[in-house]
């Protein structure tokens, strides 16, 4: 499988936010959380994030087309968070998410540990990381009647 991750800048904002929506659309459409859904964020938003010292923006490509984004947040003690991954919906279910996060983990190989949040209510997503070895923090937070939070972590 050809996956690759291309750093992200400035150019590439309008690109992010655009696939960024598109992803998060069906799950903003469920569970109806204007708020803090990356589904509503806006285009100023992904600029500010590009913007940040402390955050790596990288847009997925599966054979060279453009089919998802991650953000990798830099914490404290080498400490990396993931926040968000999205892959377009019609790329979904391939195991592109899987070998992004293979690829990151080799990236920063610094990383002690890695942080995650995610929908307790998408089962999908919570089997892929418990799948590559995220474990269950015992935090949530709910955000309405229709969704929680569930957050994860990763030593190595």
């Amino acid at each position: 499988m050809e996956v690759s991750l291309c750093k992200a800048d400035l150019n590439d904002a309008v690109n992010i936010h655009n696939i960024k929506v598109k992803s998060f659309k069906p799950l903003l459409e469920t569970y109806q959380d204007f708020e803090t859904s990356p589904g509503n964020e806006t285009i100023e938003r992904v600029i500010t994030q590009i913007n940040q010292s402390f955050t790596d923006y990288f847009i997925i490509y599966h054979y060279e087309v453009a089919v998802g984004g991650i953000r990798v947040v830099k914490k404290d003690d080498q400490i990396y968070s993931v926040s968000p991954i999205f892959i377009l919906p019609e790329h979904q279910g391939k195991g592109i998410a899987q070998k992004v996060f293979t690829i990151v983990e080799k990236k920063y190989d610094d990383a002690k540990s890695w942080r995650l949040g995610t929908i307790l209510q998408e089962k999908g997503n919570c089997y892929l990381y418990e799948k590559i070895g995220y474990k269950k923090t015992g935090v949530t937070k709910v955000i309405n009647d229709k969704m929680t939070m569930v957050f994860y972590e990763k030593h190595l």
